[in-house]
């Protein structure tokens, strides 16, 4: 996990480019809306939708953009009923497992598009179960490793954090989906800045790649996570740092 870790890092301590603000915006208001859906639009009643929010807020998302996905969420918007999310599980350059989470209102036009990437990057886009049992679904914090110790994370514990791995420059704080809100919150108060806190899917095993391999499986995950109707995009790969910052910058 230490490369798509690292990868997570560097990506979140860039500041958000503008050009790509709008379509950010797009896959947030979705989350939310999807979330509220499922889950009604309490906010304090439904985990799902307050992680969703949380990510939108601390992506700078103007407060009516969350309140108008909200609402769609929960009745007020026609089109709300045709969005659903979808697992979509394949395999990646060097036998990397990737799962491909999408909020999309055509299976069709998603599936096609997400198989078209895999295919292109001399990938494969696998039948339900054939990645999936490969990862566990974990909260995840991720907090900067060169700015705090360990012993600064243990208000995470004393919240119901699971555990806390160190990897390269940044703590991972690993917990159940449902006590992540209250995890990040203790971390908050504590006075520790998150760089992110979402719920993954965790590798159980990786795979190494070189420098030519993490080209590759970037390229495909780029491409991945450009596509309008993708959310998170979840690897087994392991980087050495200095060739993940190298691919990664």
């Amino acid at each position: 996990m230490a490369g798509h870790s690292k990868w997570a890092g560097i990506k979140h301590k860039k500041a958000i480019v503008d050009s790509r603000r709008g379509k950010l915006f797009t896959k947030l208001a979705r989350a939310i809306t999807v979330a509220a859906k499922e889950g009604g639009g309490d906010i304090d009643g439904n985990p799902a939708l307050s992680l969703a929010v949380q990510k939108a807020r601390d992506a700078s998302m103007p407060k009516d953009n969350i309140e108008r996905a909200i609402a769609k969420g929960t009745g007020e918007g026609a089109d709300a009923d045709a969005l659903e999310a979808v697992m979509y599980e394949g395999y990646g350059p060097g036998g990397v497992a990737i799962l491909v989470e999408a909020l999309t209102d055509n299976r069709n036009r998603t599936g096609s598009e997400i198989r078209h990437a895999f295919n292109k990057a001399g990938g494969n886009l696998g039948e339900p179960g054939s990645v999936a049992y490969l990862f566990d679904k974990k909260g995840v914090v991720v907090v900067d490793g060169e700015q705090y110790s360990e012993d600064d994370l243990m208000p995470a514990i004393e919240a119901g954090a699971e555990d806390i791995v160190a990897d390269d420059d940044v703590f991972e704080v690993l917990t159940e989906p449902s006590d992540l809100a209250a995890v990040r919150a203790a971390l908050v108060e504590a006075g520790i800045e998150v760089h992110e806190a979402s719920v993954m899917q965790r590798p159980k095993t990786t795979v190494p790649l070189d420098e030519d391999g993490a080209v590759k499986v970037m390229k495909l995950i780029d491409t991945l996570e450009e596509l309008d109707d993708t959310d998170t995009v979840h690897a087994n790969f392991d980087v050495d740092a200095e060739i993940m910052e190298r691919v990664a910058g």
